[in-house]
């Protein structure tokens, strides 16, 4: 019987009461394993039998020597001249001489096996057919630091890392409250990553919560590596161009989230922690805006919706109006632009389409590159290509500008995966534009926000406030007021707790 056979034949098998059956067994399921340790010894006068197991770079080997083996150790001698029987010698291990805080006893080979894997050490005695697992975790991992993908020039710069329970750990430091409840669970056949819902009863909608526990538990899938895994699985539309669950990898925005009545997903191994239900316009909202003054977070936020409009359109209005509509430019406009295309042997349509495409590699090259290396290429090589090409008069300069404005453009949205959206759809609207002009601009605009406004995300509309409407949330949405202003949570998101503060200013 080959090993998979094995491991599902003994999975729900009991422990045997006969340590030298559990070892072999054990060994036999883990056999070619390099890393993992097995520990025989014997305890008491009666020298009763006893081993551990663990996985060299996974486990604490200072917790295993402090808190395991040397107890052991020393209370053997004291054993010596009051001999126990196996039984006592498991219940004395289990209460008295183990002395770390996470404990828990298992019975099953499948689970025995399972969090060896995971990081835990258990401990078998001879005659008993339980193992005492102990949480012994200790690998290296890396430590918090600043987000690199969301950064701030006010708030808080630490931001998650792989490691799920110091993921945890910083939601619950900011949210010091009961109800705050962490929920957790196993994905993936192999590599068994855990998972973790986390909400506040009360302020999240129990339907929201269930719905969530309903999908996670449906993903039935070898491997989970990282939380897009799951957002591709449980998203309400998997053919949508847009994403549907906001992720961030800051832990005072998942705090802000989850206070709202939001449910986090947090996956080990993962820095980027989903937040649903996500509606549209939490994509252009940046934590800072919450920290800065009202008036200051309302012209960014202004900004970044403008920014969002002109990377979505501002080239194939261009080919549009250069191609279709020479009669809504102005004439001194028109004829500097004229001048400029002279020569040029594309049409305005192919000569943007080009630019924009070359403007995307450059961009990509800049991410995969090293850092140093890779802000020097698209910069130094949009500026060189550029102008070379404006030189050489393949492309005239009025493109080249809007090529370049339409990436800053695009720079200006704070959330990555609906920015590549928008440089996706960009394509198609420079196709649109410059077959169709303006009329296929606005109908390819209309068919966008039709599919906007069919979209939901976990039962709650993904255009809400703004469709359906709700004039009392349309606060939050162009403009941020005041903290002193902000009485209630979202009433399509939050639970039965919908209210935040008693303020009042008068």
């Amino acid at each position: 019987m080959d090993r998979s056979h094995l491991i599902e034949y003994y999975k729900d098998m009991n422990l045997y009461d006969d340590i030298d059956k559990n070892l072999e067994v054990l060994k036999t399921l883990l056999k070619q394993n390099s890393d993992i340790i097995f520990r025989e010894f014997r305890i008491g006068e009666k020298k009763v039998k006893a081993f551990l197991i663990c996985v060299d770079g996974l486990v604490d080997k200072a917790l295993i020597n402090n808190s395991i083996i040397e107890p052991i150790t020393l209370e053997t001698r004291k054993l010596n001249g009051n001999p126990l029987n196996k039984k006592s010698v498991y219940e004395s291990l289990l209460n008295y001489f183990i002395t770390t805080a996470d404990i828990k006893e298992e019975e099953k080979f499948g689970n025995v096996v399972e969090r060896i894997l995971d990081g835990d050490t258990p401990v078998f005695v001879d005659g008993v057919d339980k193992s005492i697992v102990i949480s012994t975790k200790g690998w290296e991992q890396r430590s918090i630091a600043e987000s690199t993908t969301e950064a701030v020039v006010r708030g808080p710069k630490e931001a998650f890392v792989e490691t799920l329970r110091v993921n945890t750990s910083m939601l619950r430091r900011r949210i010091k409250n009961p109800n705050f409840v962490i929920e957790s669970l196993k994905i993936g056949k192999y590599t068994k990553t855990d998972v973790a819902i986390a909400y506040i009863k009360d302020v999240a909608k129990d339907e929201v919560v269930e719905e969530v526990k309903k999908r996670l538990n449906k993903i039935d899938i070898d491997g989970i590596i990282d939380s897009g895994y799951l957002e591709e699985m449980i998203e309400d539309n998997p053919f949508s161009p847009f994403p549907q669950i906001e992720h961030s990898e800051r832990p005072d925005k998942i705090a802000a989230e989850l206070l709202e009545g939001r449910v986090a997903i947090i996956s080990d191994g993962s820095p980027e922690v989903l937040v649903v239900p996500t509606i549209f316009v939490q994509f252009f909202q940046s934590a800072e805006d919450y920290y800065e003054r009202y008036y200051i977070s309302t012209l960014f936020r202004i900004l970044r919706l403008a920014a969002m409009l002109m990377s979505l359109t501002l080239p194939s209005i261009y080919v549009a109006a250069v191609t279709y509509h020479q009669e809504m430019i102005p004439s001194p406009l028109a004829i500097s632009i004229a001048a400029q295309r002279e020569g040029v042997p594309f049409t305005t349509l192919m000569e943007a389409f080009l630019m924009e495409f070359f403007f995307e590699i450059l961009r990509e090259a800049g991410i995969r590159l090293p850092m140093q290396v890779g802000q020097a290429v698209s910069i130094v090589g949009a500026l060189v290509i550029g102008q070379a090409a404006v030189q050489a008069g393949l492309v005239s300069a009025a493109t080249v500008i809007v090529v370049a404005l339409t990436g800053i453009a695009s720079f200006s949205i704070p959330a990555f995966n609906i920015a590549i959206t928008f440089r996706l759809l960009r394509f198609a609207m420079l196709i649109v534009g410059g077959t169709l002009g303006f009329f296929g601009i606005i109908m390819a605009l209309m068919m966008i926000l039709a599919h906007l406004a069919s979209l939901e995300s976990f039962g709650v509309p993904y255009l809400s406030p703004l469709a359906p409407s709700n004039t009392r949330e349309l606060n939050d949405v162009f403009i941020r007021i005041p903290w002193w202003a902000k009485i209630f949570r979202p009433h399509k998101v939050a639970g039965q707790n919908v209210k935040r503060q008693n303020y009042s200013r008068s």
